[in-house]
C-alpha cells in the first residue's frame, strides 16, 4: 500500500523506471489516468507510458515544456497549455471517450478546454505500463532525455471517463471508484534508481 508514499526518481537524466501491472481483461473504449508529480525539470519528460505491440504511444502523458502537456491516444496527441508551475506538486487527470473522441485534461482539480482525439479508436489491452520513461518499443526503447526525474504519487487508471465530481475527488485524494490501477493497491516493479519514500508534506 503506497498511501502517503511517493516514488523518488533520483537521477537526471535517468535510465530508471517503474513497471505497473494492471488487470486488463478487454480493450478500452474509455479511460481516465491520474497522477501527481513534483519536479524541477524544464526539459521534456514522460509521466505515464502505456504501450502495446502495435502502438508504442497507445496512452502517453508527456510534458514537453513547463507550460504544456501532451496527451496521446493511439499515437496521436493533443496539447493542453497550462500555467507554468510554481515549483509545487501538480495533479493531472486525462480522460478519453471513444464514442465522442473527447479528451479532457484536468490540472489541480480544474478542467482545461476539451479537445477532440481519435474518435472511434480502441486502446489495446495487452500493454506495458511504465512510469518515468517514454517507450519507443514495447517495454523499452527509451530516450534518457525524455526520462522523469523527481517524485511521482497517486497514480490511477480507470476504464471509464470520470465525472467532474470524481475528477475533483481524485485531486483532493477523496474516495474513488475501483480502478484498473490504484495507488493504494499497486502491483509494481522498480527498475533502477527509484526509491519509495513517505511524502514530505500534504
Amino acid at each position: 500500500d503506497l498511501y502517503r508514499k511517493v516514488f523518488v526518481f533520483r537521477k537526471d537524466p535517468s535510465d530508471a523506471y517503474v513497471v505497473l501491472r494492471a488487470r486488463l481483461e478487454q480493450p478500452l473504449h474509455n479511460f481516465t489516468v491520474c497522477l501527481r508529480s513534483y519536479t524541477d525539470l524544464s526539459r521534456p519528460h514522460s509521466l505515464f507510458s502505456y504501450a502495446t505491440r502495435a502502438q508504442d504511444n497507445e496512452i502517453l502523458l508527456f510534458k514537453p515544456k513547463p507550460e504544456e502537456y501532451r496527451f496521446y491516444v493511439g499515437g496521436k496527441f493533443v496539447t493542453f497549455r497550462v500555467p507554468e508551475g510554481r515549483g509545487d506538486w501538480e495533479h493531472v487527470c486525462a480522460s478519453w471517450e471513444s464514442s465522442s473522441g473527447i479528451a479532457e485534461f484536468w490540472l489541480n482539480g480544474k478542467p482545461r478546454p476539451r479537445k477532440g482525439l481519435q474518435r472511434g479508436y480502441t486502446v489495446g489491452a495487452t500493454a506495458a505500463i511504465l512510469l518515468g520513461q517514454e517507450q519507443d518499443t514495447f517495454g523499452g526503447g527509451f530516450d534518457l532525455y525524455n526520462s522523469f526525474s523527481g517524485e511521482l504519487s497517486d497514480v490511477y487508471l480507470w476504464g471509464a471517463a470520470l465525472s467532474p465530481d470524481k475528477m475533483r475527488a481524485a485531486f483532493l485524494s477523496l474516495r474513488l471508484p475501483p480502478a484498473l490501477l490504484a495507488w493504494n493497491s499497486l502491483s509494481y516493479e522498480v527498475k533502477g534508481d527509484v526509491v519509495v519514500k513517505p511524502r514530505l508534506r500534504e
